[in-house]
C-alpha cells in the first residue's frame, strides 16, 4: 500500500533549502534484495516517487522504529529511503534503546542487519489513539476492546492469521497474546480509569489522565531530541483532526492562538499526521470529501499555528468493509477482498482501474 505525505515547503532547520518529504511507500517491497540494491519495476518506482521529494529520496515508515522481518517477510530497503521512525504507543517503553539517531546512514534494522537507508529527522507520533479501533486477524471488527481483569479467566484469543474467531458479546478478547490491535486507543492506559481512555481523552474531565498522556509524550520526545531529531508529528489520528488539534494545543502550550513553544525540544508537533481510507471501493460515496474535509481542518491548523509546517498522511487505502457501519467486519461490504485477486478493488464505472485509479484521484 502506498503512503503520501502531503506538506508545506518550509526553510529547513540550519539551512535554506526548502524540504519536502514527497511521497512515499510501506509494506513489502518486493525487487529490493538483502544487499539494498532495487531492480526492475521496483527501481522503476523509487525513481519516479524520488521527484516528489527535496532529499531526492522515497520515504518508509512501518509502525517501528526501524525496518524488519515481519510476518516472515524482510523489509529490505535501498539506500534511496529515509526511514520515518514511529513510537506507536503512549508509554515511551524502548524509545530510548530502539530509538536510532536522526540521520543515520547504515543503521542496523530490527534484525541487527545494516540498512542502507537514511534515518529521518521526523518522529511520528503514536498511532490512531482518537479511535478505539479493532484487533487485528480472526477477530477484525468483532473484537473492539480488550478484556478486564474480571473477564481474564474466560477470555477468547485473537489469532493474527485465520478468520472466524469470536470476542465475548461485549466484544472484548485477548489481543495481546497472538495478535495485535490496529492502533494504541485499542489498550489501556496507566493513569487512567476507563478501559480504553485514549479515544475520549479530551472529552472525559479526568485531568490526570491528560497529564499521565502528555508527560509520557514528553518523555518520548526527549529522548527523540537527544538523538538528534528536529521534528514530531502529532499522533497519526484515523479520523478526527480536532483530536490532533487539542494535542498541538496542549504540548506547545498554547493558549488563545499564543504557544509557549513551538520546537521538538518541548514536545510541540511541527507536522499533523492523519490517515485517509476509501470504503467498499466505492470512494465516490463521500470518501475523497472526506479527505478533502481534512485537508481544510490541517489548513486551519497551520493558519492558526504558523510553525505547524503541514501535513503527513502515511496511510492511504481502502478498506474491506461496507461504510456506515459501527464496526469494520472484513468481506462485509459490496466488493469484498477476497473475491477479487490480490484482495484489490475490480473494475467498476468510478474505478475503471481499481486502486490505480483511487491513488490517481487522491493525488489529483
Amino acid at each position: 500500500a502506498a503512503l503520501v505525505v502531503e506538506t508545506r515547503e518550509h526553510a529547513a532547520t540550519g539551512g535554506g533549502e526548502n524540504l519536502q518529504w514527497g511521497c512515499g511507500l510501506v509494506g513489502l517491497l518486493p525487487g529490493i534484495n538483502s544487499s539494498g540494491v532495487a531492480t526492475g519495476d521496483t527501481r522503476r518506482l523509487i525513481d519516479g516517487i524520488k521527484s516528489s521529494s527535496s532529499l531526492r529520496k522515497v520515504n518508509y515508515w512501518n509502525w517501528d522504529f526501524a525496518p524488519r522481518i515481519t510476518d516472515g517477510q524482510p523489509q529490505y530497503l535501498s539506500e534511496d529511503f529515509v526511514f520515518m521512525p514511529n513510537s506507536w504507543g503512549i508509554p515511551p517503553g524502548s524509545v530510548s534503546q530502539q530509538l536510532r539517531p536522526a540521520g543515520a546512514v547504515g543503521f542496523l534494522d530490527g534484525d541487527g542487519q545494516p540498512c542502507p537507508a537514511e534515518m529521518a529527522t521526523v518522529l511520528l507520533g503514536p498511532n490512531e489513539p482518537d479511535i478505539s479501533g479493532s484487533c487485528m486477524g480472526d477477530m477484525m471488527g468483532r473484537c473492539t476492546a480488550p478484556c478486564t481483569t474480571e473477564e481474564a479467566d474466560h477470555c477468547p484469543a485473537a489469532h493474527l492469521h485465520g478468520a472466524g474467531g469470536r470476542p465475548l458479546d461485549n466484544g472484548h478478547c485477548n489481543c495481546w497474546q497472538f495478535s495485535h490491535a490496529t492502533g494504541c486507543g485499542f489498550w489501556p492506559l496507566e493513569g487512567c480509569s476507563r478501559l480504553q481512555p485514549l479515544p475520549t481523552l479530551w472529552e472525559d474531565a479526568e485531568p490526570s489522565c491528560v497529564s499521565a498522556v502528555m508527560a509520557a509524550w514528553k518523555n518520548t520526545t526527549r529522548t527523540a531530541v537527544q538523538k538528534g531529531y528536529q521534528y514530531l508529528s502529532t499522533p497519526l489520528v484515523a479520523e478526527d483532526i480536532g483530536y490532533a488539534r487539542k494535542w498541538i494545543e496542549l504540548a506547545c502550550g498554547c493558549s488563545e492562538g499564543r504557544c509557549a513553544c513551538q520546537e521538538a525540544s518541548c514536545g510541540c508537533p511541527a507536522y499533523v499526521g492523519f490517515h485517509f481510507y476509501g470504503y467498499d471501493c466505492q470512494p465516490e460515496q463521500g470518501d475523497y470529501d472526506t479527505l478533502q474535509q481534512r485537508l481544510d481542518a490541517v489548513a486551519r491548523i497551520m493558519e492558526d499555528y504558523p510553525f505547524v509546517k503541514g501535513a503527513i498522511i502515511n496511510e492511504v487505502g481502502m478498506l474491506n468493509c461496507a461504510r456506515g457501519t459501527a464496526r469494520c467486519v472484513p468481506d462485509s461490504g459490496r466488493y469484498p477482498a477476497s473475491g477479487t485477486p490480490g484482495g484489490a478493488c475490480p473494475p467498476t464505472p468510478a474505478l475503471p482501474r481499481g486502486l490505480a485509479t483511487f491513488v490517481a484521484e487522491v493525488l489529483g
